[in-house]
């Protein structure tokens, strides 16, 4: 056990085995999550004309997702806090990850929609469990800078893959998409079994490491397992912290679901580029959506340290990024012939979201340790009402007027309201 380190050990050099590899494992982890919610607004050209759907239905495909995603959240939370992190992240990336490969060989409607439910279960718990390792591995003013490394990755990743995901449909098919997605899913959910633990079961870790994790406010919960109550729910409601960032990130979340799923659509449809030419510019705002998320973290935590207040250091980022978000309305009054300032617009707008990912890092800030997984499954399940809500209200609208004129402004009002919860 490393917490029973002899006492000479305190005064080694510390380890850092809270950034290598307990923080890479979940960096990769949760860039893995987002590819495998993403990859079907790559396949989505593709794959509306094969098997003839309309925007309509297209949007309930890309909002079944969130159906369960969000009504999983409270119980996924009380999973975690039960079985803790090592095992249900090691079946919820297994999982999800075998649901994204079964897409590959579905061929109605139904198929889709009953995958992505299946993609929405498991992918539930990913972020509570996220939050939950921020808690326990990292001291707070180490948090916002954790939080940005793992985040960064989404977006970074997705920007960079970008192309080769187009490239890989035009190969193989959007069929043969899922199923090398999927599967890199399952491989590396194996990788995390071998290699994650807590902290006091890690065998490299050393006790100058864990006393510097807790005396920063770090460390696990070393309490029995908790059985849920509801009346812990009704607890967590009555902060105003917890309902405030809540209702916040559903305006943010609402602009980054329009980037997961209709964004390479819009390219297509509404601005007239071709597949490759969309995915080349589809990488662009993703790239700036990590550099957001990047800069919030370092902003967040050099604010808390000169000042001490981490109401300034979490909130003031946020807000300025939910106020960048609404920019994306600009789109609308940009000429048809001018689709390099389209990405600019839309790459401002996508950096603001990357800065509201720092909600999370508020989280674990005012979580109890013993109820990290309710706190998160409770502010997610709030959050990804927008993943419900926006592809079909996007989908709807576009499929009446024949524009994206209206899901636009629809996205800058809940970032602004976002902005106003906060």
């Amino acid at each position: 056990m490393a917490a029973a380190v002899a006492p000479s050990a305190a005064s080694a050099p510390r380890t850092n085995v809270r950034w290598v590899p307990i923080l890479a494992l979940v960096a990769i982890g949760t860039a893995i999550n987002y590819l495998d919610r993403t990859v079907l607004g790559v396949a989505a050209p593709y794959l509306t004309r094969d098997l003839g759907l309309t925007p309509t239905q297209m949007g309930l495909v890309f909002s079944a997702f969130s159906w369960s995603y969000a009504l999983l959240q409270i119980p996924g939370g009380i999973f975690l806090d039960k079985f803790g992190t090592r095992f249900t992240y090691f079946i919820a990336i297994a999982f999800w990850s075998l649901f994204t490969a079964l897409m590959g060989v579905v061929s109605s409607l139904k198929g889709l929609i009953l995958t992505r439910i299946g993609i929405g279960i498991f992918e539930a718990p990913c972020f509570p469990a996220n939050s939950r390792v921020l808690a326990t591995w990292f001291p707070q003013h180490e948090r916002a800078r954790a939080n940005s490394v793992y985040s960064v990755g989404m977006n970074f990743g997705l920007g960079f893959l970008s192309v080769p995901l187009f490239w890989i449909t035009q190969q193989f098919g959007w069929r043969g998409l899922f199923l090398i997605v999927g599967g890199i899913g399952i491989v590396f959910s194996f990788i995390w079994w071998a290699l994650y633990r807590n902290p006091s079961e890690h065998k490299t870790v050393n006790q100058a490491e864990l006393d510097y994790i807790e005396a920063g406010g770090g460390g696990e919960y070393k309490g029995q397992p908790l059985d849920f109550k509801w009346r812990y729910i009704g607890a967590l409601l009555r902060h105003r912290q917890v309902v405030g960032a809540s209702i916040g990130q559903f305006g943010g979340n609402s602009t980054l679901v329009f980037f997961l799923t209709w964004f390479p659509t819009y390219l297509v449809t509404a601005r007239g580029m071709t597949f490759i030419k969309a995915g080349f510019m589809t990488s662009v705002p993703y790239i700036a959506a990590a550099v957001g998320v990047v800069l919030a973290g370092y902003v967040s935590d050099m604010i808390l340290k000169r000042t001490g207040s981490a109401n300034w250091a979490r909130k003031l980022p946020i807000v300025s990024g939910m106020l960048l978000a609404s920019t994306i309305i600009l789109a609308n009054y940009v000429p048809a012939d001018n689709n390099a300032l389209v990405i600019v617009i839309m790459s401002i707008a996508f950096f603001g979201q990357g800065m509201t990912n720092l909600g999370w890092t508020v989280v674990s800030d005012i979580a109890p340790k013993k109820l990290i997984g309710l706190t998160g499954g409770l502010f997610n399940f709030t959050t990804n009402l927008a993943g419900i809500v926006t592809p079909i209200v996007i989908g709807v609208t576009f499929q009446a007027t024949g524009s994206f004129v209206g899901p636009l402004i629809y996205i800058a009002v809940v970032a602004l309201v976002g902005a106003l919860a906060y």
